[in-house]
């Protein structure tokens, strides 16, 4: 039963009440976390010949090209990380990066010992996880054998299983893409560069993204020298691919719509059907007691999401965790429609020149999408 307040001038009927996102508390089991490691909806039907690159952009073009004979090359790969020794898993996908002659870090490397991992560094919004989706599914092995998620998704399966199940259930993978690479602190630095260390040495390739490079990360953020180190560490796994260019959700489309008043979105959210309704300090209140990795779960069967009261995010953490949320309502394509502040205006000057900036201005982006989509919920 929603707990929204009722439309100015109606009766709320209780079969018609928007949800509430604030009423939901979903359990998700591990094994769910597992089977879900695969493209978002919103990426399902992505493909490398869907991608279109700027045409002022040669590095998006390229990256293609890259990518594509990258899936060709891990068809040599073994599943199951036999030969991890240097035999045939790690031949077909060696020989891929000899073939671009190492030109994207401007040598040949040398021979290496584990499968070579790509890493895609850009701005937002230049279609990078569109590319690494497209590299999942041109991969040739069954979706059982490739996992995709976020980093934050990793680190959450992690706290889940625990490390060990982790390691076991990902060495038989024959690829691990990451999105949205980020260490926010030296705890799940050491964490991921372990898991991957382990990956690695079970034939498992690697592609991620991120918008820093690998050596860069963590920059601005925590700068003690082990936290460095590790940093370092990780690079090691990953040949730096550059695409440039600016965020297409802003190439040629109309500015977001402005923030619409509460009885407007009050209105819209009894008019949609499976919408939820919810005053945004306590959906922020109500982060705070689901754990992040239940947000997808959060979300099942909701097809727009309606705040009122939007204010500015109180803290950073605070703000993370919407992060996180903005993340799976933009996979799963949820309109968002708001009133009170403007999505620009919720994360302080402060908080937008510190060291999760790249955080926040994600989050930003997506939401500004998002209102564009829920702008035909409200009747003209």
């Amino acid at each position: 039963m929603s707990s929204s307040p009722a439309v100015p001038g109606q009766s709320p009927i209780a079969e018609t009440a928007p949800l509430s996102l604030c009423a939901l508390e979903p359990h998700v089991p591990a094994d769910r976390l597992v089977a879900e490691m695969v493209p978002p909806p919103r990426f399902d039907t992505v493909r490398f010949d869907t991608y279109v690159p700027d045409p002022d952009q040669p590095s998006q073009v390229e990256a293609v090209k890259v990518l594509s004979g990258f899936a060709t090359g891990l068809g040599g790969a073994h599943p199951t990380g036999a030969g991890k020794k240097g035999g045939a898993r790690s031949a077909s996908v060696e020989g891929w990066w000899r073939a671009t002659g190492g030109r994207f870090i401007g040598r040949k490397p040398a021979p290496v010992a584990g499968p070579l991992g790509v890493y895609l560094d850009g701005g937002y919004g230049v279609g990078k996880t569109h590319l690494l989706a497209s590299l999942w599914h041109a991969t040739p092995a069954a979706p059982s054998l490739k996992a995709f998620g976020t980093f934050v998704e990793l680190t959450n399966l992690v706290g889940a299983l625990g490390f060990q199940q982790t390691v076991q259930t990902l060495s038989g993978h024959r690829l691990l893409c990451i999105d949205e690479f980020e260490l926010d602190d030296p705890g799940d630095t050491v964490l991921v560069s372990s898991l991957l260390s382990r990956l690695v040495e079970a034939g498992v390739a690697l592609a991620a993204t991120s918008n820093t490079l690998p050596g860069k990360l963590g920059e601005g953020r925590f700068a003690a020298a082990d936290f460095l180190r590790e940093i370092q560490g990780l690079s090691s796994h990953f040949r730096p691919l550059r695409i440039d260019g600016e965020d297409y959700r802003h190439r040629g489309l109309p500015e977001a719509p402005a923030p619409y008043s509460d009885e407007q979105v009050t209105r819209a959210a009894y008019a949609t059907a499976g919408a939820s309704l919810d005053d945004f300090p306590s959906l922020l209140d109500h982060l705070a007691r689901v754990h992040p990795s239940r947000y997808g779960a959060l979300t099942d069967g909701v097809r727009a999401v309606c705040l009122t009261d939007v204010q500015p995010v109180p803290d950073q953490s605070t703000a993370l965790r919407l992060v996180v949320l903005a993340d799976r309502l933009y996979d799963r394509e949820i309109p968002v429609l708001a009133a009170g502040l403007p999505f620009d205006r919720l994360f302080s000057d402060e908080m937008l020149n510190g060291g999760y900036r790249k955080k926040y201005f994600r989050a930003i982006s997506r939401l500004t999408a998002l209102a564009r989509d829920a702008k035909g919920l409200v009747a003209q």
